[in-house]
Formats: C-alpha cells, structure tokens, sequence
C-alpha cells in the first residue's frame, strides 16, 4: 500500500497477503482524491472510511490534513493492517472502529464533513448503501459524500448527486448534501 501525497505522501507498507479487501487502485485514489481536493479544502476537516479495508483512503485523508479521521472495518486482519500502520505513522488522528459499517451507520451519533465508502461490489445489500449513508447522522448539510461502486450501479437519482467519475472499472458517485 502507498500514500500517495501529503505528509505520509510516497511511504509504502506491506499489505498481509491474507486481507480480503480490494484495495482501491493507486491510480483511482490519486484521481478520486484531486477531485475531492477541488470540491473542499481537507485541512482540518473530519472524514469516516467506511468499508475501509487496507486503510489507504484514511491515510491518505489523514496525509492531506484532515484533523480527525475514522476507519470503520469489520475484518480482524484488515482493522490489524490499519492499526499497525496507524502506530509506525505514530499519527493519534486516526480511530479504528472494528465492527459492522451497518450498525455503524444505523446508531451514528453525529456529522463528518467527509463520508467514504467502498463497500464490497458483491456485497447483498450494496444498492442500499448510499441511501443508508445520505440519511443517517453522518451526513449533514454541506457534507460531502464519495461512493466507490462498480459500473453496474447508477446512483445518480439519489439526492444531493453531484457528478460520477470513473477511472477504469473504478467508480464513484459524488453527493453534497444542503
């Protein structure tokens, strides 16, 4: 895994060869994260990881400035990775919440000013996922809410749809809520 930029910007950990994630593409980050750059400044904003995996988006979140970042993963071996990471950057900005993104969601008790998600692409209930995050206590006006989905999905009737962006066979859906 690298950090692309920012102060952890070019620093590579080895990822366990028994994590199950998909870790998003270096090339996808890189450009998904130019275009979150350009619609809000992350110094000192808060951003939750949900589905986080391998941890790279909130290390990258974490690298460009972000004041408070939290990682939600289920997996004991991916929040283990995260952790691990998160004590050679010695970074105390980063909270790792080992549990059920659902639950999560559901009994969420207050705003971010970023949500991310990268569920599963054959997760059951992946359809729901974006209408469960727009809803919740997680987003608040003015919150900016990133999907990462395969080209299956179209979520651009949801409210507060900002524009799609797709980097090879990697999507995502933008959303700012008012």
């Amino acid at each position: 895994m690298r950090i692309i930029r920012g102060k952890y910007g070019r620093r590579r950990f080895d990822v366990p060869h028994n994590i199950t994630a998909r870790p998003t593409t270096d090339f996808a980050r890189e450009n998904i994260f130019n275009v979150i750059e350009n619609l809000i400044d992350l110094e000192d904003k808060s951003a939750v990881d949900l589905f986080a995996g391998t941890g790279a988006v909130s290390y990258e979140f974490l690298s460009r400035g972000c004041r408070e970042v939290t990682a939600v993963e289920k997996a004991s071996t991916q929040a283990n990775f995260i952790r691990s990471v998160r004590e050679k950057l010695g970074d105390d900005n980063l909270r790792i919440i080992k549990g059920d993104v659902f639950r999560f969601v559901a009994t969420a008790d207050h705003a971010y000013d970023i949500v991310f998600a990268d569920p599963p692409y054959d997760h059951p209930r992946f359809a729901e996922i974006p209408s469960l995050i727009l809803d919740s206590h997680l987003v608040a006006p003015g919150t900016l809410t990133i999907v990462e989905h395969s080209g299956a999905h179209d979520f651009s009737r949801l409210p507060g749809f900002l524009e799609h962006r797709a980097y090879g066979s990697v999507n995502f859906s933008i959303f700012r809520t008012e």
